[in-house]
């Protein structure tokens, strides 16, 4: 059995990261899409256009399952489009729903954090609609988070003051959740927690998205012999320093991972 995940670049990662914590023994493709990143800057045409190839080039190489490790791909495409494929697509929303049913009742408000295409699409607007009763959620635009965690910038005070001024205009005691409703966003935890001062709590898609894969996997899914991962970078396999900056960045996610 073999998982296809993908993303406009290494924001997936924090998925795979999570399904490797998950299903230890199953067999993965990682595709980033480094041609076309950022997708949080393109429109939604643009966006298909890509997601389409993409998933061709998964299916030729025998992905039994696709997961849309981008919140932004996810919001471009619809289920019917989805549907067209002959395998399972499981797509990502910011998990607002979650952070909801978590830290609802604390009195403090919850800012999910997404690039600009989420934050303006209807999918997360209806999500929101559904869940936000108490009309607790905020959302912020943080599109350069993807250009550092590109560039490598991680744990930066370049990123730390990037914050500041995005955040500027808010009373941060106010929020007691971040959503990080986008997949590069995993990598600036730290980042988060020096701006509110240590007090603050995450929420992501990551773990429900594993596990809705888990949920459409047949009772008899044969893992593989030892597991392993293909790396790819627009549909090219990856090279000696693709690999090392693969390597650095899954060094980050395991340093971040028991950050909730």
């Amino acid at each position: 059995m073999k998982i296809g995940i993908f993303d406009s670049g290494i924001g997936g990662l924090s998925v795979l990261h999570r399904a490797y914590k998950m299903l230890p023994d199953m067999q993965f493709i990682y595709y980033a899409d480094e041609k076309h990143v950022p997708y949080g800057e393109k429109s939604p045409e643009e966006i298909r256009g890509f997601i389409g190839d993409i998933f061709d080039f998964m299916i030729a190489r025998h992905a039994d399952a696709i997961v849309i490790a981008c919140n932004t791909a996810t919001s471009a495409v619809t289920h019917e489009y989805r549907d067209s494929f002959p395998v399972p697509i499981v797509g990502m929303e910011p998990a607002v729903k979650k952070a909801i049913d978590l830290y609802g009742d604390d009195d403090k408000r919850i800012l999910v954090a997404a690039t600009p295409i989420t934050i303006k699409g209807d999918k997360l607007h209806r999500l929101v609609e559904r869940v936000d009763k108490h009309s607790m959620v905020d959302m912020i635009e943080l599109p350069y988070l993807v250009r550092f965690a590109e560039s490598g910038m991680f744990d930066s005070e370049d990123v730390d003051k990037y914050l500041q001024d995005a955040l500027s205009g808010r009373d941060l005691s106010l929020y007691g959740t971040v959503v990080l409703g986008c997949t590069h966003f995993n990598y600036f935890k730290k980042n988060f927690l020096r701006l509110f001062d240590g007090k603050i709590r995450f929420t992501d898609g990551n773990e429900g998205t594993i596990r809705q894969v888990c949920r459409m996997l047949p009772d008899d899914t044969e893992l593989g012999p030892d597991g392993g991962t293909e790396f790819y970078f627009s549909g090219e396999p990856i090279g000696a320093e693709q690999r090392r900056f693969i390597e650095r960045c899954m060094s980050q996610l395991e340093d971040v991972y028991g950050i909730e």
